[in-house]
């Protein structure tokens, strides 16, 4: 029999028999939850059904296809009655985009066309020597303001004159290293923000806008990529309107009013009118 009572075990006066003692390990009842990451990719499907027509086991999700240049459309009363969707206004989308696509083909093919050339790259001396490696650079930028300067082309907004430039141009010059080109002054300046967000704004002289309308064809070397960026100031193209272009339903000539012809129409044209007021540097890509 115990005859001291100084520990917990089985055998003092804290204990029992049996070995198993009065003190035992105290859990909490409450578990926690393995870390976890955030839901994130979800996240990037921002499209959904808008107007599902049955329940079913898959959902068919569909695009409108975008027309070729001054395209008109002939719509038909049978497409109207058994179309699942309502084409008018999809239509009427789709031909005011063609003519908003259309008329900056027109402009840009006038606008490419200009005497002042710079070719990037060490080598390039003409369109057809331009290769993929021939990426456009900070200097190439600084010598076109340079020249629009001394041609004293006025600028088109305070200082600054206007750069077309292509997405996949645009990432060539943004990783553009070393003291003189586009990312050391951003990463020490005060602007680092335009880093995070991808944006060039102004650079060089020139506010900067990125599209991927600016014209490029595979007319470089060996059928590289040739991409063309556009600085100009005031006046380097002129426009001259007689009618602006305008969407236009066409008459119903079909005796059982079938067919309803849609479209857009417009008179006007583009020319140069200021040659010292327009540069194209031509180069290539290197994630073309």
């Amino acid at each position: 029999m115990a005859n001291s009572y100084v520990s917990t075990g089985s055998s003092s006066l804290g204990g029992t028999a049996g070995s198993a003692g009065l003190v035992q390990k105290a859990y909490d009842r409450l578990l926690e939850f393995a870390l976890r990451s955030e839901p994130l990719i979800r996240s990037v499907a921002d499209k959904r059904p808008a107007r599902q027509a049955i329940p079913g086991s898959t959902v068919v999700l569909q695009r409108y296809v975008d027309l070729s240049a001054a395209t008109t459309v002939l719509v038909t009363r049978a497409l109207e009655l058994f179309s699942l969707a309502d084409v008018d206004p999809a239509i009427a989308n789709i031909i005011a985009f063609n003519l908003a696509d259309s008329i900056d083909s027109v402009a840009m093919t006038t606008l490419r066309q200009g005497t002042n050339v710079i070719y990037s790259g060490s080598t390039a001396t003409s369109t057809a020597t331009i290769t993929a490696a021939a990426t456009l650079s900070s200097a190439n930028i600084r010598k076109a303001v340079a020249k629009l300067r001394a041609n004293k082309s006025v600028a088109r907004k305070g200082s600054l004159y206007w750069a077309g430039i292509h997405p996949e141009v645009s990432h060539d010059l943004r990783a553009e290293t070393g003291s003189a080109g586009w990312l050391l002054p951003n990463q020490y300046g005060s602007a680092q923000d335009r880093i995070w967000a991808g944006e060039i704004g102004t650079y060089e002289g020139a506010y900067f806008v990125e599209s991927a309308r600016l014209y490029n064809a595979t007319d470089g070397a060996s059928s590289a990529r040739n991409y063309r960026t556009i600085i100009c100031g005031q006046q380097a193209l002129a426009e001259a309107v007689a009618e602006e272009p305008h969407v236009v339903i066409g008459p119903v000539v079909d005796k059982l009013m079938r067919h309803r012809p849609m479209g857009w129409y417009g008179v006007l044209g583009f020319a140069r009118y200021r040659e010292e007021a327009l540069y194209r540097i031509e180069s290539g890509s290197s994630i073309a």
